[in-house]
Order: structure tokens, then C-alpha cells, then sequence
């Protein structure tokens, strides 16, 4: 992986944030959030396979998803979309149903580095510490960083029928 995860978990701060680059433009990493059939390809980590209920990806819409593992234990998430700009910005919620009534906000930036590089940022904020604190020792890490590992997978074309010379079409 020649894109590393980088995660901080500011100290007495109910926050985590978290950035990672791809070697893809915007418009198609951007397009991999949007779109829930390549949603599907890569949101979570390996080994894990994910059911979509709806998946809204605009200013408005929401989203529920399972994320099924091999042995059918199910983790569901849910959230809505508040604000979605068009390869540019996203403002989310997400929840899991395992911890009901916990609600995070997602601040998610697609920044455009030149030569079809993105940079992706995110900024997520919790309820309470003893939330982040939870979010943070959960394997969300890890989870993230398959996640994000698949994502380059899909838009190298990587096995995906959607993708097509390094880049994600329909």
C-alpha cells in the first residue's frame, strides 16, 4: 500500500480524525462514496459482506446498511446526509445500532492534489469522550484502513466489473 491511514485521536477531545490520499481523481473516489452498488465493493473491512437497505448519497438522503460476517453476525449503521457537495464536501451522521442513542457527525473533504491525486479527509465528532473513546478502541482503525485499501483496489479495477483503466465507470 503505497497510501498509508494517518489517525489522530486528539487528547480531551471528542473528536477523531482521519486522512488518506489516493492516486485517483476526485471525481471518481468521490463517485465510489456516492454510488451504493460500488459502496457495496468496498465500505468496511475484509471479509465482512455488506447488505444495503437505501443508500442516498445528497443533500438530504440517508443510509442503512449490515455489514454480515462469516458467521452471520450482523452490524448495522444508519445515518443522513446533510449536506452533500458534489466531489468537494460532505456532512454525515452514523450510527450504530449496537449503541443506540450514540451519534456521531461526519465532516468528510475531497480535496483535489493535481495529477489525478485526491487527498480525503475526515473530522468526526461524538456525543461524549466515553463515545469516542469506544469508536476509537472499536477496530475502527483497521476497519478503515481495509476499507480504504479496497477503495484503491476498486478504482485500479481490481476484479471490480465497474472499473476500467484505473478509473470507476458505470
Amino acid at each position: 500500500m503505497t497510501n498509508a491511514l494517518t489517525v489522530n485521536v486528539p487528547e480531551g477531545l471528542p473528536f477523531i480524525e482521519f486522512e488518506r490520499e489516493f492516486d485517483f481523481p476526485v471525481a471518481d473516489v468521490f463517485r465510489a462514496h456516492k454510488e451504493p452498488e460500488l459502496v457495496a465493493q468496498w465500505l468496511g473491512p475484509r471479509g465482512l459482506r455488506m447488505e444495503i437497505d437505501h443508500y442516498d448519497f445528497r443533500t438530504g438522503g440517508s443510509y442503512r446498511y449490515t455489514h454480515i460476517a462469516p458467521d452471520g453476525t450482523e452490524y448495522r449503521f444508519s445515518g443522513i446526509f446533510h449536506t452533500v457537495r458534489e466531489n468537494d464536501f460532505a456532512i454525515q451522521t452514523f450510527e450504530f445500532d449496537a449503541y443506540p442513542d450514540v451519534v456521531s457527525i461526519e465532516f468528510l473533504t475531497f480535496q483535489d492534489l493535481g495529477g489525478g491525486r485526491t487527498r480525503l479527509t475526515a473530522h468526526s465528532v461524538y456525543p461524549s469522550m466515553e463515545a469516542r473513546d469506544g469508536m476509537a478502541q472499536s477496530g475502527m482503525e483497521s476497519g478503515l484502513s481495509e476499507g480504504y485499501e479496497r477503495l484503491e483496489e476498486l478504482l485500479a479495477g481490481a476484479g471490480t466489473p465497474q472499473a476500467q483503466s484505473g478509473k470507476v465507470t458505470a
